[in-house]
């Protein structure tokens, strides 16, 4: 059992080629690449110099080879672990750090999507007069940080930048996998911690809400025993990882998971699946709010319904076959089916997020 790179938090990039926040009894073995762009951290332009390069918008187009990165450090050290073990079990976890702020590719990756190219993402005209203040993260309360279109572009264009380059080295990985003969007793599991925001909602930026596109993360399962191929768009959690990974190993899982294995739908994506997911996150109180808050929302096959605060700070509905970019909040003045939705979906939410804040001292810069 061995991780290479970032699994759990780390503070980026101060935290490059450190433990950051990791578990030690989950490996047997740790690596922690330090690469160029370590060392090359006063190159990185700051889009907000008043916040640190960790958190604000913020990007370099490097120089030099895929190989002097810190993540393609940490791809070579991946494939070396799969080489020295290939004639064993191994469990392997490869935590890439981008496309994390700051965003940090070769130049390459960078010219693959020229400025002119790009736009920022369509909202209607007054999109976010429906949507409860406490929807909108702390670390990006001002639309688009106030910052000009030209700025934003270049933004959007690191983001893709670092995301093509992760898919380089996601594909030497693969690739490796076929060299030493790995590839039919193998297990890969491709997966994110959450979504993103590149200006949705009229400028919202990264992480940290309980949208479509800051809940929904990628996901992507290959198991050389399964017959189903191609994509799933049943709902499912990241808890349900554990249980799937242990069955399809042949592993008994220890009782007491929440999660479920996935394994049938791996067998056929369009088997009959009964599934939610839940998300929360918590607001500090600040300017905007005047206690902490805790968001808590829940993803049907149709619906998003969202608390904050259990409903003292607002709700929002939104009907997915209808409004996949949540721009009609139907929470706001419900008609009957909306009332008839959310009265089904609270308690279903309640009972797995109470929606109560922690009695433990909380540090903004952690959420």
């Amino acid at each position: 059992s061995a991780r290479v790179g970032k699994i759990y938090h780390y503070n980026v990039p101060a935290s490059i080629g450190t433990d950051g926040f990791d578990d030690p009894p989950s490996w047997n073995q740790t690596v922690n690449p330090k690469g160029r762009d370590k060392a090359e951290e006063a190159l990185v332009y700051n889009a907000e110099p008043h916040r640190k390069i960790s958190g604000a918008l913020s990007w370099l187009a490097a120089e030099g080879t895929d190989a002097e990165q810190t993540d393609g450090m940490i791809a070579t050290e991946a494939i070396k672990l799969m080489q020295e073990n290939k004639k064993e079990p191994f469990f392997l976890g490869v935590g890439f750090f981008r496309p994390h702020t700051p965003y940090v590719a070769p130049k390459k990756y960078f010219d693959m999507y020229p400025v002119e190219t790009l736009r920022l993402p369509y909202a209607p005209q007054g999109d976010r007069d429906d949507i409860p203040t406490a929807a909108f993260a702390h670390n990006c309360p001002v639309p688009n940080y106030n910052l000009d279109e030209a700025t934003l572009l270049k933004a959007t264009q690191a983001y893709y930048a670092c995301v093509s380059f992760i898919d380089a080295q996601v594909g030497r990985l693969l690739n490796a996998l076929d060299a030493l003969e790995l590839t039919d007793n193998t297990i890969v599991v491709f997966w994110s911690d959450h979504g993103y925001h590149l200006g949705e909602h009229n400028g919202v930026w990264q992480k940290r809400t309980l949208f479509e596109q800051g809940a929904r993360a990628p996901l992507i399962i290959r198991d050389p025993s399964s017959t189903g191929s191609g994509p799933c768009q049943r709902i499912v959690e990241f808890v349900d990882l554990y249980p799937t990974l242990t069955e399809l190993a042949g592993i008994q899982s220890p009782e007491g998971l929440e999660g479920r294995s996935l394994s049938q739908l791996l067998s056929d994506p369009l088997s009959d699946w009964k599934g939610y997911a839940i998300t929360q996150i918590l607001r500090p109180a600040d300017d905007r709010l005047p206690e902490q808050v805790m968001g808590c929302s829940i993803r049907t096959e149709r619906y998003r319904f969202t608390e904050w605060g259990e409903g003292k700070y607002g709700s929002e509905l939104y009907d997915h076959h209808a409004d996949s970019r949540e721009f009609n909040n139907l929470a706001i003045q419900p008609d009957a089916q909306s009332q008839i939705v959310m009265n089904k979906l609270r308690p279903l939410l309640r009972a797995r997020a109470s929606g109560k804040t922690p009695k433990i001292p909380v540090n903004p810069e952690r959420l």
